[in-house]
């Protein structure tokens, strides 16, 4: 069984950075798209950022620029540095595995997600 275990989140103000660490329990080279979702409350989960397996990326557009997905398969791990953060960034963060997709029904491996909070 694939897990994932999200690290990184915490109280932040406006214009700060955080960054983000998702490990994965499974190798992940040659296998898994890893993407960043994020939920607020009230909301539906979004997608924010995905990398495939080849380390081409995409974002959303309200992350672009601000947010850089990575990756590195040697320590079966993905990361999500954020800089310019803004209250509205403020959401519980998740991170997913799978083949790559914006949408969040499409990824069963997820981990247990970690909170960012913005205060302005």
């Amino acid at each position: 069984q694939v897990q994932l275990v999200e690290s990184g989140g915490g109280l932040v103000q406006a214009g700060g950075s955080l960054r983000l660490s998702c490990a994965a329990s499974v190798r992940t080279r040659n296998a898994y798209a890893m993407a960043w979702f994020r939920q607020a409350p009230g909301k539906e989960r979004e997608f924010v950022a995905v990398i495939n397996i080849f380390g081409g990326t995409t974002y959303d557009g309200s992350v672009q620029g601000r947010f850089t997905v990575s990756r590195d398969d040697a320590k079966n791990s993905a990361y999500l540095p954020m800089t310019s953060l803004q209250p509205e960034d403020t959401a519980v963060f998740y991170c997913a595995a799978g083949s790559p997709s914006f949408r969040a029904s499409d990824y069963s491996i997820w981990g247990q997600g970690t909170q960012v909070t913005v205060s302005s």
